[in-house]
């Protein structure tokens, strides 16, 4: 059994509406940062799996994903997964 390190990144799709990524342009126009075109907030998760293999180990943390960690109806996610060293 190997240990995987899956990197996962939740945001939401295009078509959906971020006022948390609004509230944060907004902070970092008022902090001077004129240059800021749009902010998109997202999520972030590192979870450790035991697998056999990569492949195993993807499955789960795919499985993962779409049980708990992100809304499919409103929600994006990618992950990359690697063997810990």
């Amino acid at each position: 059994m190997t240990t995987w390190t899956a990197r996962i990144r939740v945001t939401l799709k295009p078509a959906v509406n971020d006022p948390q990524g609004l509230a944060i342009a907004g902070g970092l126009r008022q902090l001077g940062f004129e240059n800021i075109g749009s902010v998109r907030a997202g999520k972030y998760f590192d979870i450790r799996v035991d697998a056999p293999d990569q492949a195993s180990a993807e499955a789960q943390v795919s499985e993962m994903c779409r049980r708990l960690l992100a809304n499919p109806v409103i929600e994006d996610f990618t992950y990359e997964v690697s063997a810990t060293g």
